[in-house]
C-alpha cells in the first residue's frame, strides 16, 4: 500500500474524539464510590480495549469485591450525565483530515471498541462522515484482536492491505498489525513503547500530521 491507501480507518475514542478523560473520569469515580479505586496506571491497561473486554480486567483484579453490575450502572449514568452538559469536543486537526480525505476521494470507516449505542451518541453527526462504521459490541473479539478491523475493511469492500488505520492506543496498533493493516499512531493518553512505535508507519503529535503524509 506504501502511503497510497485506498481507505483510512479512524478510531474514535482518543482520536477522533477527546473522549478518554470522560471515560477515566466516569470509571474511577465509579470504581472509588464502590471501594475498589483505578489508579492511572491501572486505567492504561483498558485504553483502546472495548467494555467487556476492561471489565474481565477489573473482576481479575477485584473479584467480587467489585459488583459489577452496580459499577457499570454507576460510571455509565455520570457519562451520560456529563455528556449532557458539555459535548465531546473534537480533536485538533479532525474536521480537517475528514475535509481532505474527501478532496481526495479516500474512503474513510471507523472503527471503535466502544459499543454502538455510546459511540453513535459521542459521535452525533460526525457518524455522516464515514461510508463505513464497526462497533465493540459486533465483534467476538476487541482490540488488540484484529475482529474489528477486518470488519471494517469487509464493509467498505477494501482488502485489508489496501488500509491505512489511524489510532491513539498500544492495542489498537497491535488490532491494525494483526489484520495486515498498515498504522498511523497519533497518542493520546500514553505514549508508544519502542516496541509499539517500530510497529507504526509513523508516530505524529496531531492529525494535523496526516494531510502531509498522505500527499507525499
Amino acid at each position: 500500500m506504501g502511503l497510497n491507501p485506498r481507505a483510512v480507518i479512524f478510531d474514535m475514542d482518543g482520536l477522533l474524539l477527546d473522549s478518554e478523560p470522560l471515560y477515566r473520569v466516569t470509571w474511577q469515580t465509579a470504581a472509588a464510590e464502590l471501594g475498589c479505586p483505578i489508579d492511572d496506571e491501572f486505567y492504561a491497561q483498558f485504553v483502546g480495549r472495548g467494555n467487556e473486554e476492561s471489565e474481565r480486567l477489573l473482576q481479575e483484579r477485584f473479584g467480587d469485591a467489585l459488583p459489577l453490575n452496580e459499577f457499570c450502572l454507576r460510571w455509565r449514568r455520570d457519562f451520560d450525565e456529563r455528556l449532557d452538559r458539555a459535548p465531546l469536543a473534537r480533536k485538533p486537526g479532525a474536521i480537517e483530515l475528514l475535509d481532505f480525505l474527501d478532496a481526495a476521494a479516500i474512503p474513510k470507516a471507523l472503527a471503535t471498541s466502544s459499543p454502538r449505542s455510546i459511540a453513535l451518541r459521542c459521535l452525533g453527526d460526525l457518524a455522516t462522515r464515514f461510508a463505513a462504521l464497526a462497533f465493540g459490541d459486533e465483534v467476538a473479539h476487541s482490540k488488540p484482536s484484529p475482529d474489528l478491523f477486518l470488519l471494517t475493511a469487509q464493509r467498505l469492500g477494501i482488502a485489508p492491505s489496501q488500509c491505512l488505520v489511524l489510532e491513539d492506543s498500544a492495542a489498537g496498533v497491535r488490532a491494525a498489525r494483526a489484520a495486515g493493516m498498515e498504522v498511523i499512531m497519533v497518542p493520546d493518553l500514553i505514549e508508544p513503547s519502542e516496541e509499539i512505535a517500530k510497529m507504526t508507519l509513523q508516530v505524529c503529535q496531531s492529525l494535523n500530521d496526516i494531510p502531509v503524509i498522505i500527499a507525499k
